[in-house]
């Protein structure tokens, strides 16, 4: 698993690279945002995070992001069994494909992005990141979306149910 995050994350600071390099005559997106989560693993309460988004638009219905943030899942006990689980912590990078589903740029999208997630506490290692999403981008820059954010390493695997609210601005 180590090796395929490795790549993932060479390819999409590759990715990020070529697209910085040749958007002189496309437009560019700089967002932030913020998300709350439920987490789907009971080992969790909720899921918090705040995240930095380039965006490069190939045209005004498709568009090529990449995120990186951070993500915080605080850990709780588990009934009463006096078990408590210890937060998690991680640093997504992540890179994709957004596609508005009108000819406008903004309204109704759909985002898909793959990436890795980086633990922040020693020995918590690399996980694999993918995240699905939709949502809607008003012209204003104001992006409302709905995502799932899963994570998988060695075998097991977490992630939550996201609202992620975010301001873009223009390059």
């Amino acid at each position: 698993m180590k090796t395929i995050t490795k790549i993932l994350a060479t390819s999409a600071a590759a990715v990020a690279l070529f697209f910085s390099t040749n958007a002189n005559a496309q437009n560019q997106k700089l967002g932030i945002g913020i998300t709350a989560g439920i987490p789907t693993s009971d080992a969790y309460s909720v899921a918090l995070g705040a995240d930095l988004r380039y965006q490069f638009d190939i045209d005004k219905q498709l568009s090529i992001p990449v995120t990186a943030g951070y993500t915080h899942l605080s850990g709780k006990e588990i009934g009463n069994s006096g078990v408590n689980f210890e937060s998690y912590g991680y640093i997504p990078v992540k890179a994709g494909v957004k596609y508005f589903f009108n000819t406008s740029g903004s309204g109704v999208y759909g985002l898909a992005e793959l990436g890795a997630g980086f633990g922040t506490k020693e020995g918590s290692g690399t996980s694999f990141v993918y995240s699905p999403a939709i949502g809607y981008a008003w012209s204003n820059g104001l992006d409302l979306g709905v995502k799932y954010e899963g994570l998988a390493q060695n075998s097991t695997s977490t992630g939550f149910f996201g609202l992620r609210l975010a301001y873009g601005f223009s390059l």
